[in-house]
């Protein structure tokens, strides 16, 4: 029977040191892009050595990785083997984005203020980077485990898709667990997630000289028909509800436009980057084929406009498997026990990496050291911080949970 108590009480004792290595975490950038990822990945298996942790280090090639418009990635694997059993995989995605304005502290700092610790990447994900260590190493000390095996994965490829961090391990077989946990937050156990569907689209018209207009194409009078009817999709989404609690319908943001060249100038080309959002009952290829026809309907509007159309991501939604419910039933016993209220299963608006395990049939859950919300985290905007007793009481979360999987 395992000593929960004791993991807590070494936990407690260690706390500190907890916090240090999130701090030395967070002061080594990862800003994605341009996705200069590597050097936080050495970083990170010298302070992991330090436990006794040995990170094996494996770097995407350098072309595949500029290819895909990134410039570095140094994806690590920790394995502690114990005996026969099955194995439970840890995963936490260093790469973030920039911090853009507004912070009132340094977004590299990892400052503490009144029980907060403010930083980029502090509550996504590297917060998870310190839990799952700790909760390993609280484990290893405490419960001495005799079966089955725990891995760390510290990936950097979350905020492109994912392909070259958990995708590109798992491509290469360099691991198969049988259960993961991912990065997430600690009042919730996220067991589905949304889609994701990321286009370009290339409005063409005819550049003319803004004195003579009729010479030309208006490439942002066709963009703007396209916008009207992309937006106008909007509210035939509201009707499309799921059936996964904390997920409520689909959604389309256009999130960047850009195009013309001077301001006496009709512009030629009008460049849109669109997000559209994917419920898990959704079907990833019905969805870009009604998009890619609402756009071509709407530029065959207008004489003289084409389009061309880009995919540039396309993330399937993360799907419950059966197989989770040993992780769903620890996480929220514990949960209750640490945290004095029940801990729900959910689905959550987000996409993520978590995807990739499902889609290699690996069960896993979103869990870890965060807030109720991600807007409480500020995660992708300034000042994001992270609850310090949060990461306290996830810790002991995922240690008890291990101790229980590896029993």
């Amino acid at each position: 029977m395992t000593d929960y108590a004791k993991l807590d009480a070494w936990i407690d004792a260690h706390f500190d040191e907890e916090v240090k290595f999130l701090q030395q975490m967070v002061q080594v950038p990862t800003d994605t892009p341009p996705g200069n990822n590597a050097p936080h990945a050495e970083r990170t298996a010298e302070l992991l050595k330090d436990f006794g942790f040995d990170a094996e280090k494996h770097a995407v090639p350098e072309q595949e990785v500029k290819d895909y418009g990134l410039e570095s990635i140094t994806n690590l694997i920790v394995r502690r083997k114990y005996g026969e059993g099955r194995t439970v995989a840890l995963n936490a995605h260093g790469d973030v984005v920039p911090p853009g304005e507004g912070w009132t502290h340094d977004p590299y700092g990892g400052e503490i203020v009144d029980g907060a610790l403010y930083a980029r990447a502090a509550a996504v994900s590297k917060s998870d980077f310190a839990s799952f260590t700790f909760a390993l190493r609280a484990l290893e000390a405490v419960a001495k485990p005799t079966k089955g095996s725990v891995e760390l994965h510290f990936t950097y490829d979350e905020e492109f898709g994912g392909l070259l961090g958990p995708g590109w391990l798992l491509q290469k077989g360099l691991t198969k667990p049988d259960l993961m946990i991912a990065a997430g937050f600690s009042y919730e156990v996220v067991t589905a997630h949304n889609g994701c569907l990321q286009m370009e689209v290339t409005v063409h018209g005819k550049m003319a000289h803004a004195a003579i207009p009729t010479t030309g194409v208006d490439a942002l009078q066709g963009a703007t028909k396209i916008l009207t009817a992309l937006y106008a999709q909007n509210t035939l989404y509201q009707q499309v509800t799921s059936k996964v609690a904390g997920i409520t319908h689909p959604y389309l943001n256009v999130g960047r436009i850009e195009g013309g060249t001077n301001t006496n100038v009709v512009p030629g080309k009008v460049v849109l980057k669109l997000d559209r959002r994917m419920i898990p009952e959704e079907n990833p290829v019905e969805v870009e084929a009604s998009i890619r026809k609402v756009i071509a309907d709407a530029a065959a509007e207008m004489a003289g406009i084409t389009v061309d159309i880009k995919r540039l991501l396309l993330a399937n939604s993360m799907q419950p498997l059966p197989g989770n419910k040993p992780l769903v039933d620890a996480i929220q016993k514990h949960g209750q026990d640490i945290f004095g209220e029940p801990l729900k299963a959910v689905g959550t608006p987000l996409y993520t990496d978590v995807r990739l395990y499902g889609e290699a049939g690996i069960p896993g859950v979103i869990y870890g050291a965060g807030p109720r919300t991600v807007l409480e985290s500020h995660a992708k905007r300034s000042d994001e911080r992270l609850v310090l007793e949060d990461l306290r009481r996830a810790t002991k979360v995922v240690a008890r949970t291990l101790a229980d999987l590896l029993a």
